[in-house]
């Protein structure tokens, strides 16, 4: 009997059964790589330094999706920006941000912020665009990040979430994101 669609080939529940799992089990282990190439980790070192994240965390996000980051978006909350009259992001976080080297910078801001007077404070960012507002519905979330992210022609296990609430964190569920970051990490912000 040949096994259908879906059908990952394991061993089959006839006699003997123990040995074909004891096989296939062995042949499975055969196939899958013990370690990482030095290689590989050295690219996903440095990888990891340009996004300006730690190695831990791109080595996580990187297993779970098997993709690479090509994009960060960041909430007005996780730049620091909240008031209108003074859209700029402060140094600490521009430095950091002006660092990130080989992805897409983007924004979204909350209201009041406008978020053409953010962009136009910060060069630094390649695109700011509005947050969904806190009365959309999760799909309306869903369908405002979802065109938000491939107006940038990305999909969203490509980009890395960084916020700093827990209504930003849904984000990264709603966009399918490659995961969420909280702001104070990805800073380096104590307390």
């Amino acid at each position: 009997m040949i096994p259908g669609i879906g059908h990952n080939q394991g061993p089959s529940l006839e006699r003997g059964r123990r040995w074909r799992s004891f096989q296939w089990q062995k042949a499975r282990e055969a196939a899958m790589p013990k370690a990482i190439p030095l290689m590989v980790v050295r690219m996903r070192v440095t990888r990891a330094r340009e996004l300006g994240l730690d190695y831990k965390a791109y080595a996580a996000i990187r297993q779970a999706t098997g993709r690479d980051i090509l994009a960060l978006l960041f909430s007005s909350n996780a730049l620091r920006v909240f008031r209108a009259d003074t859209p700029e992001i402060p140094l600490p976080e521009a430095g950091v941000l002006n660092a990130v080297t080989g992805a897409q910078k983007l924004a979204l801001v909350h209201r009041p912020l406008g978020p053409d007077a953010v962009h136009a404070a910060n060069p630094v960012l390649d695109q700011v665009g509005p947050a969904p507002k806190f009365t959309d519905s999760w799909t309306q979330m869903r369908d405002h990040l979802t065109a938000s992210v491939q107006a940038r022609n990305l999909v969203g296990d490509q980009v890395l979430i960084i916020g700093d609430t827990g209504l930003e964190r849904d984000w990264s569920a709603a966009a399918r994101a490659a995961g969420y970051l909280e702001a104070g990490r990805y800073f380096g912000r104590t307390g």
